[in-house]
Formats: C-alpha cells, structure tokens, sequence
C-alpha cells in the first residue's frame, strides 16, 4: 500500500515556468503546495529561455494567431502585465521592453532566479518539492480528481491528496510516438530544443481523467537548427538557431521553396517537418549574411556566425560564387542543386520586377542576388508542443463537452488551444496560466474550507 501523505490544498505535476508560477502564487496566499518534478533539477526548459513576451494587443494577437481559442488569447495578453509584475514582487531582474518577432513587445527575465525565488516561496509556506519523482496516476473519485499516485527515485509510492492537481509537465516532444501521431510522421526526425524530460506524462494523465486534446494540427514551437549538429549544450541552442533564415531562402529535397520565409523562423520549421526526410537547404547572399546573419536577432544579443558555427561542427555547408556552383551540390546532399539554382533565378527576377512571389514574400521581397551564396543544411528542432489538453481562461481541463473535469487543472506547454500553427511567447504563455491555475485553486481551497467549517 502506498503511504499517505497529508493533503495539500494543490498538487503540481511538473517544476518548469507554469507549474512554479502556480505553486509559488498559491502558496503566497496561505495554500499549502505539492511539486512533483521528474527531472533532478527544477526549471524544465525555462532554464534556457530568458524573453518573457507576447503580442502587445488582442487584435494583435488575432491576426498572428486566428486559429487560436479568443478567449486563451485573451487571457495572455490582459495577463501579461500582471505576470511581470509578479516576477518583479519577487524581486528578480527585469530588463527594459524590447520588440520581438516585429509583433511582439517583451522583456527579458533572469529564469534562473526566478525559479529559485520560486522554490523558495513554496518550501517556506510549508509546501514540499520532490525532484527524480514519476507521477503513477492521478487519484480520482466519481469522477472528481482528488489528488496524485507518485513514486519517488528509489523510493515508495506516496499519495498525494488536493483538491486541485495542476498538469503543467512540458508537453511531449520528448515522446517519439506521441510527436509522430500528434504533429507529423517526420516529427521523430527533429532535433529536441528542450530539456529531455518533457514526454507527455501530462497528456496521458490527462486523457485518463477523461480531459480532450487539441487542437488537431497546431503543430509546435521550435526552430530552424543545423543539420545532424548535435544540440548538445542547451545552454547554446540560441547559438545554433537560424533566425537569419527568415530573410532566406528554403528549398526541400525537391528543389522547391515550400513556405513564405519571412513569416517566421518558428513556422518554417513546423513547415520543414513535413518535407521530404525533414531536412531544407538554407540559402543567403552576401546581403542576407552582413544584415541578418551577422546581425542582432533581438536588441542585445550579441550575434553568432552560423554558417562559420557550421563548418566548426562539422554539419552540411557549401559557398558558391555563382548560381551555377549549384549543379556542383554533393550528391548524397540529395538535392537537386539545377532546380534550385533556377529557383532562386526565377524568385531574383520577379522580385526586381516587383511580380507576385510564389510563395509569397511579405516582409522581405528583395531579390538574393549578392554573391557568394551561403548555403547550410537545416533541420526542425523543437522545443515545446502546441497541442495538448483543452482547458478554458481559468486554466481548467475540459472534457469532450466543453465542461471542467473537476479538480484538473492544465497550464504550460500541457495545455492547448492558445497557439495553433502559431507563437507569441511560451514563458509568458506559462506566467499567465499559472498564475490562472493558482487563483482557481485558491477558489476552490475557500469553498472547500467553507464546506469542512459547516
């Protein structure tokens, strides 16, 4: 038999941005916490992010995401200030506003300290954080979610009684069959941007308490990565990240482009996944490499040369003079170097030309036509998952019907609907429904101390 543990007013599945954010919040305001963290260390893939950001306005917000849930979006960007304020009463470091992704506004966060402070809170007001522990299941009754079956490293079962249990574990990109099935059958192919641990226990868990998924096809948060160079060090998966390419050209082993470029370095990987064996050539000119490769990606990051990091590492590079150096590509790259070459023929004329591009250009419809050609090989890399569990703008998972699974609560990468096939802000996504999830489970601790004084 398992042991008992006392209960606690919330119980936490995942110690990353949402599920800190929660604890520390609720436990702030009298509620005693439960973190249960699968990996060692607390943070999740918070730890190597820094911009807490998101659209500056619900329009805004509409016209980069019009697929996502109005009233998610909603939340996000009437929640943003709050979320920095937050971090700031906590007294960690927050940088002056800078623009991200031409619609963003956004600031960045010491993460790290912010964890810490975090932790602090919880631990301090009585709470309790378990790292290298395995969440068995969720504890339910009638239907209600009353708390979590967990096993700690080494150790035995313990059960942990709430009356709200938040998800908030990461998604699943760490889970090969689940990417495959959920985003894409080339999805096992990509590069994992993230921490490792991240591998769907949230979803599962959740889909066994009867919680729905969605939305179909939101597809993932990531980027354009070099090729079969191994993201070995997170703390540089910023460093080996192509934003520059959002002003390049992408080809597929077919020798087509396949998305507007400029759109997005995030969306043209999610577009990637889905070409032939995954894999895209990179192509700049002499241009593109002095204003966009060399260049700052956001105001105060000092820029990387990717196409020099590339031949360091030892991924797929080649420098062509010309655009016949193109019919010289290596076969076993397996792309067919004359397509491309008139590919990005037949784009420079129509963009000197001022001709509709196919596809389309919107923000940079200058011709590349600046040799030498930089070319690299890329892959998708991903970092976060955009689908997951349905909840509502109080952070609450929601069944089949639309209706709250009582005592479920899902925030983070865990939960979905907010972003499909679209990104404005992963932290500041968290922030925002965790401090969601934390006001609903200090709800329903008063109604359930309410109901225990009568």
């Amino acid at each position: 038999m398992p042991d008992t543990s006392p209960p606690f007013d919330l119980a936490v599945v995942g110690g990353g941005m949402a599920g800190l954010t929660a604890a520390a919040r609720a436990s702030r305001d009298g509620a005693t916490v439960m973190v249960v963290e699968r990996a060692r260390e607390l943070g999740g893939s918070a730890r190597y992010a820094g911009y807490l950001w998101t659209a500056p306005s619900d329009q805004v917000l509409a016209d980069v995401d019009p697929d996502g849930d109005p009233s998610l979006r909603h939340a996000l960007v009437t929640g943003f200030s709050d979320a920095v304020d937050w971090v700031q009463s906590l007294g960690v470091a927050v940088a002056d506003e800078v623009t991200i992704l031409r619609y963003g506004r956004g600031r960045h966060i010491d993460t790290a300290a912010y964890i810490s402070a975090c932790e602090k809170i919880v631990t301090a007001a009585g709470g309790e954080i378990l790292r290298d522990t395995t969440v068995e299941g969720l504890i339910t009754h009638d239907g209600v979610v009353t708390g979590l079956d967990v096993r700690p490293a080494g150790g035995s079962h313990r059960r942990i009684d709430a009356p709200s249990t938040l998800l908030a574990s990461g998604g699943y990109q760490g889970d090969r069959e689940l990417t495959a099935t959920l985003i894409h059958p080339n999805a096992p192919l990509m590069a994992l941007r993230s921490n490792p641990t991240s591998a769907g226990v949230g979803l599962r868990l959740a889909r066994q308490a009867g919680a729905a998924f969605g939305k179909d096809d939101a597809g993932f948060y990531g980027h354009l990565v070099l090729a079969d160079v191994p993201l070995d060090d997170p703390m540089q998966f910023a460093n080996q990240t192509l934003y520059y390419s959002e002003h390049a050209l992408l080809f597929n082993r077919r020798g087509e482009r396949f998305i507007d470029e400029t759109i997005g370095d995030h969306l043209s990987a999610i577009a990637a996944v889905e070409q032939p064996d995954a894999r895209v050539l990179v192509v700049a000119d002499q241009r593109v490499r002095e204003e966009w490769m060399l260049g700052e990606y956001v105001e105060g990051i000092t820029p990387v040369d990717r196409f020099e990091l590339c031949r360091r590492r030892g991924g797929r590079y080649a420098l062509a003079d010309s655009l016949e150096d193109f019919t010289y590509l290596p076969e076993d790259w397996g792309y067919p170097g004359e397509a491309i070459a008139a590919g990005i023929e037949g784009f420079n004329a129509a963009a000197r030309a001022g001709q509709p591009l196919q596809p389309g250009r919107r923000f940079d419809p200058l011709p590349l036509d600046q040799p030498p050609y930089y070319v690299v090989e890329a892959q998708a890399a991903i970092t976060f998952t955009f689908g997951g569990i349905l909840v509502d703008d109080q952070a609450r998972a929601l069944d089949i019907h639309g209706r709250p699974v009582p005592g479920l609560l899902a925030a983070g990468a865990d939960a979905g609907g907010l972003f499909v096939r679209a990104y404005a802000g992963g932290l500041a996504a968290a922030a925002v429904f965790g401090l969601r999830a934390a006001e609903t489970a200090l709800t329903h601790r008063s109604a359930v101390l309410s109901e225990r004084g009568r």
